[in-house]
């Protein structure tokens, strides 16, 4: 029997280091030689594929990590949605013209989540029949209560997936406020938490240790710390297993 594979990246906040948390956490999964699908279904301020600064996109981001080269095929099939305005999805979709409903993105995933895993098994230890199923991350968007539907947010689609969560925060002013609030919120709704990275940010007026322990003192979680220019963590990484 293979064992399912998955995590949902979330944030504590917006503009934290999400993106580049799950692209040095997929780097370090391929280069452990593990198969790994990495999705972030709903994007907002994204240009078109054409434009030169779709470059810069998250989704072009979570693309190159995967050694995906951007194409119309592995865009639509990293993030389906995809919104010019840097808003809040639902914010978003209104400005084009577009409606989101909770129930397709979350069909969306699971069949992500289905087909990748049952064409692309992987042998344990060597072992015939010893099947263990490769990693798919789903990179949330925004913060963790922020809006994806007009009745929805980011963590009503989270609890309809039923996966563990990988919580992002950042460093700046308030970020272990922001932090906290999100894993109490996660453990009231009975969400899994394998985990918790503190993303450095810019700016910051203390270093990210300080964040990272305090964060820690609190969490019952491992926290771990990803710079801007450093691979993700072992700590974590033996974590998400």
């Amino acid at each position: 029997m293979a064992r399912r594979r998955a995590l949902f990246i979330a944030g504590a906040g917006t503009e934290i280091g999400k993106t580049y948390v799950t692209a040095a956490l997929t780097r370090r999964l391929r280069d452990e030689g593990r198969s790994v699908l990495t999705l972030k279904p709903l994007a907002s301020g994204v240009p078109p594929i054409d434009n030169p600064a779709f470059a810069e996109s998250d989704t072009a981001i979570l693309l190159a990590a995967q050694g995906l080269p951007v194409t119309i095929e592995t865009v639509e099939a990293c993030s389906p949605w995809r919104f010019a305005a840097p808003l809040a999805p639902d914010q978003a979709a209104a400005r084009e013209g577009r409606r989101l409903q909770l129930d397709e993105l979350v069909a969306w995933c699971e069949r992500r989540l289905s087909s990748y895993s049952h064409s692309h098994p992987e042998v344990v230890d060597g072992s015939a029949g010893a099947l263990e199923e490769p990693t798919v991350l789903i990179e949330g968007v925004g913060g963790l209560m922020s809006p994806i539907t007009g009745d929805a947010t980011g963590l009503d689609w989270l609890r309809q997936l039923s996966l563990p969560a990988l919580l992002v925060s950042g460093s700046y002013l308030g970020a272990i406020s922001h932090a906290l609030t999100a894993i109490e919120t996660l453990r009231v709704h009975g969400v899994p938490i394998v985990g918790i990275v503190v993303s450095e940010s810019e700016g910051a007026p203390t270093p990210p240790e300080v964040v990272a322990d305090a964060i820690a003192r609190h969490a019952h979680a491992p926290v771990a710390i990803v710079r801007r220019g450093s691979a993700f963590p072992d700590t974590l990484l033996s974590a998400i297993g």
